[in-house]
């Protein structure tokens, strides 16, 4: 990705331009996996926020409809194509900083607050397109399971999963990646859990083994049966949301007090529709107040529940005795153009630069100084839902 900078020449600093783009873009390389490897589509200036990505459809075949009759012309063939859409999406960040704490600090303020915003910036960017791209419906779950809620711990990634998504791909005629002159093979981003469990089995192949007779990428590991393993510490992990206990409730009432209420199980609650249970039975929470602990269903429990009632969410794996849910791990393995990637024109990345006093009256001593990064426009979408597999399993650490 490219950065366009917003510097201003009254800046007290003595940091240039290219040393802030240098410092910002450097930041977000660290984070960047699930962005390199979609198809890059670029959106002009001044051509709206929407971008269209277009593809030939396949003829359908079978074994006679190519057969000729001698002296006659057969019926002609339509062509047809496949559409996806995507609206590009900003984000951003600042910090604010002091003069007192720019002119006495040990460390160089500025420069780092770039370093950490581009950090920052590469890891949404990186979420933005990791949740995109984890979002398709061929899904392969380990060992068979047929909904997310029975996957355990014990049912982790192994090579006979890895070879049922290769066939996969293979039969879905998913183009494989052939970049910089190496065997043609397939991507796998996943997590550093999932690459311990592979790990233990005695047909993994480390990059040691063969990285002088091939370039890697940047964050390579591994390969198996023409899958090239590349890790993410942003890997998706679906976690458990909510366990927390019944405080109190009263009979004939909607409104319950927890022990607790986490920023997690607020955000989960919070959504519109989210389902949780209490006990042995599910319920509708219609709305929540962290402050207060306190939780408001759609409709009133006529009998009153015990303190100390496990309430938990089942958006994660298998359960145990305790209703606390198994993290379950998604790993992807996808060819080339499965998923595609949209920024503008000149750079998706921008830093900004405000320095001392450039607030005008705002700033009337010259105290505050800010350090910014923007995504000036980002989106990413799949591009063909058959060219990904997405592994959903558990881990064994």
């Amino acid at each position: 990705m490219n950065t366009n900078t917003t510097f201003s020449t009254s800046d007290s600093t003595g940091l240039n331009k290219q040393y802030f783009d240098r410092q910002l873009l450097e930041g977000a390389k660290t984070r960047f996996v699930f962005t390199k490897y979609g198809q890059k589509r670029t959106v002009p200036l001044n051509n709206g926020k929407r971008v269209e990505f277009r593809r030939w459809n396949l003829f359908d075949i079978d074994d006679k409809m190519c057969a000729l009759e001698e002296g006659r012309t057969p019926d002609g063939q339509s062509l047809s194509q496949s559409s996806v859409e995507a609206g590009l999406t900003q984000y951003g960040a600042y910090v604010e900083i002091s003069d007192l704490l720019e002119d006495t600090a040990y460390d160089k303020v500025l420069s780092d607050s770039a370093e950490l915003l581009g950090e920052q910036i590469g890891t949404v960017m990186e979420w933005v397109t990791r949740d995109a791209i984890s979002s398709g419906n061929n899904v392969q779950r380990v060992g068979g399971k047929s909904s997310r809620s029975e996957i355990a711990a014990t049912d982790t990634l192994t090579v006979n999963e890895v070879r049922k998504a290769v066939r996969t791909l293979k039969k879905a005629k998913a183009r494989p990646f052939t970049m910089d002159g190496r065997r043609p093979h397939y991507v796998c981003i996943c997590s550093p859990d999932a690459v311990y469990d592979l790990q233990n089995d005695s047909l993994w192949q480390d990059v040691s083994k063969y990285s002088n007779a091939e370039s890697i990428y940047t964050g390579e590991i591994g390969r198996l049966f023409g899958v090239v393993f590349v890790e993410s510490t942003e890997a998706k992990v679906i976690h458990q949301a909510v366990h927390t206990k019944v405080a109190s409730h009263t009979a004939n009432s909607a409104d319950i007090t927890l022990a607790e209420i986490s920023d997690a199980a607020a955000a989960y609650m919070g959504r519109e529709g989210a389902r949780i249970n209490i006990g042995d039975n599910e319920y509708t929470v219609k709305s929540v107040d962290k402050a207060n602990n306190m939780i408001t269903l759609t409709a009133a429990v006529t009998t009153a529940i015990a303190a100390d009632t496990v309430v938990y969410s089942k958006e994660a794996g298998a359960l145990a005795s305790d209703k606390t849910a198994a993290d379950v791990h998604m790993t992807l393995i996808f060819g080339k153009d499965a998923y595609g990637v949209i920024d503008l024109e000149n750079g998706a990345m921008e830093s900004i630069v405000k320095p001392r006093g450039s607030a005008g009256a705002d700033d009337p001593l010259n105290q505050r100084s800010t350090v910014g990064a923007k995504v000036t426009g980002f989106a990413a979408v799949i591009l063909n839902d058959l060219w990904i597999v997405r592994i959903e399993h558990g881990v064994s650490a």
